[in-house]
């Protein structure tokens, strides 16, 4: 069976949109989530989604260069694997049901920071971008920046083309103040925020379309100056690279 599906498969061109196949291919790994459903199929997820969805990764990376240099990096880099992380979860389903791609940026690829996200699922399009999961001394950097700077931060979030394309603002808030920040700030309810992101949902329809890179861009480009403030926050704590020997 593997056989025939990699020759079926290898003379499908590489694209950078996604066939029908691929989400038929995504209804299926979500119905039979383990190896001996996978393992045979494994040539057509190469085709139908990995490669057409490095191709969208380079369109939108190439654009990326006018608008958020500081996140351009090789397509390979950017994409997530499909294989899930199993060691510390009681989930032990092998695989992620959508593919997924987010560009961190230079210099924060091992501690994420600010960045860009895009999945296709087998019902959906998600389209995200801002700072998720920031390790400790991140999170700490921007609720400190945001002290100073929460209503040009709010300005940022309040645009409406911002409001408008992007339908949900995800905080993952704390129900009380964090230690060492006044509870009567005015900036409470985003100092709070545990991660702060902007987000949308689109059809899964929206992956089959040949433009599909343009949308993705078209809605990073929205969201830059968010990733942009926030990751100007973090940067503001890095330690500064030792001058050895007088040199840069």
């Amino acid at each position: 069976m593997a056989r025939t599906l990699k020759s079926q498969s290898s003379s499908v061109a590489v694209v950078p949109y996604f066939r029908p196949e691929a989400l038929k291919f995504l209804r299926g790994l979500a119905r039979n989530n383990d190896r001996e459903w996978f393992q045979p199929r494994k040539a057509v997820f190469e085709v139908e989604l990995k490669e057409p969805m490095l191709a969208i990764v380079r369109k939108i990376t190439d654009a990326m260069l006018d608008f958020a240099p500081n996140h351009v990096r090789p397509a390979e880099k950017s994409l997530f694997r499909i294989y899930r992380d199993t060691r510390f979860s009681n989930d032990k389903r092998p695989y992620k049901t959508h593919i997924a791609a987010w560009w961190s940026h230079q210099g924060m690829e091992k501690t994420w920071g600010a960045g860009y996200y895009f999945h296709v699922g087998a019902k959906e399009v998600v389209i995200a971008a801002g700072a998720y999961m920031p390790e400790k001394e991140q999170l700490a950097a921007i609720r400190h920046w945001l002290l100073d700077n929460h209503e040009e931060f709010r300005k940022l979030l309040a645009k409406p083309a911002v409001r408008k394309a992007y339908t949900e603002f995800d905080g993952n808030a704390l129900t009380r103040p964090p230690k060492g920040f006044p509870a009567d700030h005015p900036a409470m309810d985003l100092i709070k925020c545990r991660q702060w992101g902007l987000a949308t949902t689109l059809p899964v329809e929206t992956a089959l379309d040949k433009n599909i890179a343009a949308t993705v861009i078209r809605y990073f480009k929205l969201a830059a100056p968010v990733v942009d403030a926030l990751n100007t926050s973090i940067a503001a704590t890095q330690p500064k690279k030792k001058v050895l020997f007088g040199l840069r």
